[in-house]
């Protein structure tokens, strides 16, 4: 997509999965991303190892165990105009509610024949890969340390993403890192405090020195 923009690189931003396949992307394609911003979400392999042996992010993350069901997850997306994405969305956020509208565009999203399937399917591979050739090399290839500035994001009420599983993925980034936790927010900083997560991110972007 960046190349058929006509650029040579982007600053890439990722929320929850997109923010895991934005980290994959700094360590697969490190020409195309010139900064990288990622929110709400670990680094793959600090997910990888908290799902596995902490118990509290295992519990915390019972939805993503919930998505390995064939058909069914689908089901229950698009169901009644999409109803659980907006339950999940307010379930999963902070007292700072995203508000009716942007849940509604979520949820009309939703709805657009196989976006529910791929939005699942993600899932599943991120789950069954684990003991398979394709995610052990995966996993091995993602040891490849981050070479560009980040911005790392994350809501102190995360239910979904503990905060202690996202923090300390600064050890795979060998660049300027910046740990940005925002008090009383929760799994979609972006839509509870839209005003705030903007700020620090235009503020870090126009940063020529974003190591300070």
């Amino acid at each position: 997509m960046i190349r058929s923009l006509g650029e040579p690189d982007a600053a890439l931003v990722g929320h929850a999965l997109g923010g895991y396949l934005a980290w994959t992307a700094a360590v697969m394609r490190p020409k195309l991303v010139r900064r990288l911003v990622v929110s709400s979400m670990p680094h793959p392999r600090r997910w990888r190892s908290a799902m596995l042996t902490d118990a509290q992010q295992t519990a915390a993350g019972s939805a993503v165990w919930g998505f390995q069901r064939p058909w069914l997850p689908e089901r229950r997306l698009v169901a009644d105009d999409a109803a659980l994405v907006g339950r999940l969305m307010r379930d999963w956020s902070g007292p700072r509610l995203p508000d009716d509208e942007a849940v509604a565009v979520y949820r009309r999203a939703m709805t657009i024949p196989s976006t529910a399937h791929c939005s699942i399917e993600p899932y599943r591979w991120m789950v069954r890969s684990m003991a398979r050739p394709d995610g052990i090399q995966f996993n091995r290839r993602m040891k490849r340390p981050v070479r560009v500035p980040t911005l790392h994001v994350h809501g102190s009420l995360d239910p979904v993403m503990r905060t202690r599983s996202a923090a300390g993925s600064g050890e795979f980034v060998e660049a300027p890192y910046r740990w940005r936790l925002f008090d009383g927010l929760g799994h979609f900083p972006h839509e509870e405090d839209p005003a705030a997560f903007s700020t620090e991110l235009i503020g870090w972007l126009k940063d020529p020195e974003p190591d300070r």
